[in-house]
């Protein structure tokens, strides 16, 4: 349609109506990726945008859902019946198709099992491919080559347990587990990178191990990963690190950022 002029004599101004227009792929032409974030979550978000930074034509849509600070095997499952309307609400109206929905909370994710969050997430959106924390980072230890497992979270004793056996029940070992025992999330986004490294440096000392997960979206790693590896020599990843990493090869994003360690360079 061509474009017209009209006279807007009220106001006096010139009114060009119709202008022409092309469309292009948007800010999602080569992914579209969702985020469900923990209401509680100060870290996630933050880190994935710094590695998502430099992926033109990879859009990261996110949406939160309700939980209780107080991370407790019981609050972890409380959410299960909530995922599915948050995978709706990432974008409304279903217009845009998502290539990948990943849900934010690891130690959720093997609470209530990742099928079931899968089968959430697929209500909302059935065409996406799914991930959880802990599902990248058991896709992470296999591209890693990685069987002995070294483990550091910020939970509680029964969340730990939760996690550890998790983890074993898989086929992985775990020789060594380290945790700050603190079950806020609020107080665990504010544990130091330093004192992360520390731990992992520690545990890196303990065992014969083939490489560290840090357990918990709350913790911030990903711009210490690679000086981490450097000087412990182990391959090293965190939920937010391994799942951002996953998301987008579930996506075909197969770029390499060095700068985020060995796990994005494979």
């Amino acid at each position: 349609m061509a474009d017209t002029a009209v006279a807007d004599r009220q106001n006096e101004m010139l009114l060009l109506e119709h202008l022409p227009f092309e469309t292009d792929g948007g800010i999602a032409e080569r992914a579209a990726i969702g985020l469900i974030v923990l209401a509680t979550d100060y870290t996630i978000e933050h880190e994935w945008r710094q590695i998502m930074a430099g992926l033109p034509g990879v859009a990261l849509y996110q949406s939160r859902i309700w939980n209780d600070d107080q991370i407790t095997p019981e609050t972890l499952r409380a959410m299960e019946p909530a995922i599915t309307e948050c995978t709706r609400v990432l974008l409304p109206g279903g217009t845009m198709k998502f290539d990948v929905v990943a849900y934010g909370c690891t130690a959720a994710s093997m609470a209530i099992g990742e099928e079931n969050v899968f089968a959430r997430i697929h209500e909302g959106r059935p065409e996406a491919k799914a991930t959880t924390p802990i599902t990248a980072a058991f896709a992470a230890m296999k591209a890693f080559n990685a069987r002995r497992i070294g483990v550091l979270t910020p939970y509680r004793a029964d969340v730990n347990r939760i996690v550890a056996d998790y983890i074993s029940a898989r086929g992985f070992e775990v020789p060594v587990f380290g945790s700050f025992n603190e079950d806020s999330d609020a107080v665990v986004s504010k544990i130091s990178t330093e004192s992360v490294k520390a731990g992992v440096q520690r545990i890196a000392g303990m065992a014969d191990i083939d490489a560290v997960f840090v357990s918990c979206t709350s913790v911030r790693l990903a711009d210490a990963v690679a000086e981490i590896e450097r000087e412990t020599g182990l391959s090293v990843t965190s939920s937010n690190h391994s799942m951002a990493w996953h998301a987008l090869r579930l996506a075909g994003i197969d770029d390499k950022l060095p700068g985020f360690g060995r796990l994005f360079t494979l």
